[in-house]
């Protein structure tokens, strides 16, 4: 089974990949998508592929025939690194001309290994490529439905991954004091009660709009005795998991995130609950002079020593590594910026006859340097609280450390 944090980090690798592949236009309809479930034999593939190439003749447009047989002759020919069967994971293959210029002719061929099981088998052939099914593996398949409450108002809400959604409020006026004569004290109680129940019912009823076939399960929290009184009532469907109750001192999205703290062991295996015990140990390592380090130079170091354990990286980090080189001495250096505004100002003070001969995203220099020494990776979302902190207080690079 992967690691969560592996999990998120294959997420990450995913994400840049479809991103790539979102941008690619063929000028016809040229960019051939292959998808091929884990285990298929790849004879069945190929022997797909072969016809396809046959009915390719029928293209009216002879640029266009010309790049989807030689597309196709490409993916045919690649298969065969595959053996007998597709990988574990599946494969999904992207091929075609990718020139922006109509005079040349460029046919690329992409790989994509997936996450999470392909589980479709399918051939399409379009003006972009087909990237429906490897982008519903984005989405994280798990949600949970969260409620707080007291005897006066409630506040539902969804935790999906690491996004926090609050969907619904509603309020009470159950426990407003009644005065008015001529009713005794006991018709005064019954109204209330019923108050309660109406108000109960009216959580319940949203519990079933909202959650119903919707999350894995839900977990219930607020003040006082009231959230206990409604789980005991159970005024919602019977198919909605409770997975547990906890105390908070809020109902709004304080209660929420209060509940996601508290419901740690409930929620143990939710990116949000890991990321934010992850975030709070390397703080609390930072803060007391520990087993951890911030920063693109301390971090870079820790990991070319193999003093790092863990690398830490948001997924928020803007900034590129570009490498100058100086055309007179052929002198390299290496410069960290943020836009290419940046850049350009960097150059100029560098000064000389300097080039930009080589630039990536920061956080991919990272990831592939630390995949280079062996070191585990954790991509840290900017969605929670403790991600959006990890990225404003500590530039969003940090590493835990074997030693000092």
């Amino acid at each position: 089974m992967v690691r969560l944090e592996e999990h998120t980090k294959l997420k990450y690798e995913l994400k840049k990949q479809l991103n790539a592949l979102r941008e690619m236009k063929g000028s016809g309809t040229e960019l051939i998508s292959v998808y091929i479930p884990a285990g298929q034999a790849i004879s069945e593939t190929s022997n797909k592929l072969r016809e396809e190439a046959g009915q390719a003749s029928n293209i009216k447009s002879k640029s266009t025939r010309k790049n989807v047989t030689d597309a196709l002759e490409r993916i045919i020919h690649h298969l065969k690194t595959y053996g007998n069967k597709a990988p574990d994971s599946g494969v999904a293959i992207f091929c075609g001309n990718i020139s922006d210029n109509p005079a040349k002719t460029d046919i690329a061929l992409f790989t994509v290994f997936p996450p999470e099981p392909i589980t479709v088998s399918l051939y399409r052939c379009d003006s972009r490529f087909f990237l429906e099914p490897l982008e519903r593996q984005l989405a994280v398949g798990e949600s949970y439905g969260i409620v707080v409450m007291d005897g006066r108002e409630a506040t539902l809400a969804e935790l999906r991954g690491t996004q926090v959604r609050i969907l619904h409020r509603l309020n009470s006026t159950a426990h407003a004091k009644i005065r008015k004569g001529g009713q005794s004290a006991r018709r005064y109680e019954r109204l209330i009660e019923e108050s309660i129940e109406l108000y109960y019912k009216r959580i319940g009823e949203a519990m079933d709009r909202y959650f119903l076939n919707n999350v894995k399960g839900v977990v219930v929290g607020g003040p006082g005795p009231a959230k206990d009184n409604f789980v005991k009532m159970s005024p919602f469907n019977y198919q909605i998991k409770l997975l547990g109750v906890v105390d908070t001192g809020y109902t709004d999205e304080y209660g929420v995130r209060e509940v996601i703290a508290k419901a740690e062991e409930i929620l143990a295996k939710q990116e949000a609950v890991v990321e934010k015990q992850l975030v709070e140990k390397f703080i609390k390592e930072v803060v007391s002079g520990g087993l951890a380090t911030y920063g693109e130079a301390e971090v870079r170091k820790a990991i070319e020593s193999r003093q790092a354990s863990k690398l830490l990286i948001s997924e928020g980090l803007t900034y590129k590594r570009a490498k100058l080189v100086d055309t007179t001495t052929g002198e390299v250096q290496w410069v960290t910026a943020k836009s290419p505004l940046e850049l350009e100002e960097r150059i100029k003070a560098v000064g000389g006859t300097v080039r930009v001969e080589e630039q990536k995203p920061l956080i991919d220099d990272l990831i592939d340097l630390a995949a280079q020494r062996g070191v585990e990776v954790a991509v840290i979302s900017p969605d929670t609280a403790e991600g959006a902190q990890f990225l404003g207080s500590f530039y969003g690079i940090g590493a835990f450390l074997r030693y000092k």
